[in-house]
């Protein structure tokens, strides 16, 4: 079995590379930073922090969240908002559409697929 150690303690330590402003930002511009761990044909592992605001999102793929710090509350389209942060999951199929309104910086584990 690998030693998942390194992946583990990188997450929570790592510095992060500035990923520009937001794409899916809806209001005033918000900043990511982040960190691919591991990458292989479409699928990823990586950190993602955030700053503030609200954003709306329509996942092309499966991801699945760890959220590390900050809070924020998701609302798929025409569902009940749910607030996540520090310590919670999240699962968001492919064809998931909602709004992510982050209340505090967010740092998050990501595995996409």
């Amino acid at each position: 079995m690998t030693d998942l150690t390194p992946y583990l303690a990188a997450a929570v330590t790592a510095e992060l590379e500035d990923w520009g402003p937001l794409e899916e930002a809806t209001g005033e511009p918000m900043q990511t930073r982040g960190i691919d761990l591991w990458q292989d044909d479409g699928q990823e592992i990586g950190v993602w922090e955030c700053t503030p605001g609200p954003s709306y999102w329509k996942q092309d793929d499966h991801e699945f969240v760890h959220i590390l710090a900050g809070r924020m509350t998701v609302t798929p389209d025409g569902g009940q908002p749910l607030e996540i942060g520090a310590g919670d999951t999240a699962f968001f199929p492919r064809g998931w559409a909602g709004t992510w309104r982050i209340h505090e910086t967010i740092r998050k584990v990501f595995v996409i697929f």
